[in-house]
């Protein structure tokens, strides 16, 4: 399945689609477009946008550490083959191991971590984190089950980010 559906997305030659999801991996290359966004959100959302800035870019940092600081290490899988890919994109793509997608993972920990305390904000965060996971696959930099990793690596580094704390303060107590 990994295979077919990798193939498939990256025959996707709509050239508005290509270069939106280029735009898109240019602007999450480096966390900027995250950081941007928590840069936004705690200068115009108040008290509410500083925590839900803060709270994503926690996520999103723990997210790089275990993605690419752990599992990348410990797994070192190829990426798709070269030959699948039937666009220059490919030439471009990592050298790193390809399981999980860190940018998959940073952007579904910002988002995720963004939604408790602002939900518009979250949900908007959405769109553009959907559109990360997408190219990951359709640019041939990963298979879908790289993505698929890195989101749960995403999520379990937000809901860790959230909860951890509170833990952490009532073992304190």
């Amino acid at each position: 399945m990994d295979r077919r559906l990798t193939k498939r997305m990256a025959s996707w030659q709509e050239p508005v689609l290509h270069r939106t999801l280029s735009a898109v991996e240019e602007g999450a290359e480096s966390s900027k477009l995250w950081c941007g966004a928590a840069a936004v959100m705690a200068w115009g959302g108040g008290g509410r946008g500083r925590k839900a800035a803060v709270a994503g870019l926690a996520a999103l940092t723990l997210a790089q550490l275990v993605s690419n600081g752990v599992c990348k290490q410990v797994s070192n899988r190829p990426r798709p083959p070269e030959e699948w890919i039937p666009h220059d994109e490919v030439e471009d793509r990592p050298d790193s191991s390809s399981f999980p997608s860190g940018h998959t993972a940073a952007a579904v920990a910002f988002t995720a971590a963004v939604v408790p305390s602002w939900r518009a904000a979250g949900m908007a965060c959405g769109v553009p984190a959907a559109l990360v996971a997408v190219e990951r696959v359709q640019s041939g930099a990963h298979y879908p089950s790289d993505v698929a990793a890195g989101a749960a690596v995403g999520l379990l580094s937000a809901w860790l980010v959230r909860h951890l704390p509170q833990q952490a303060l009532r073992m304190w107590r």
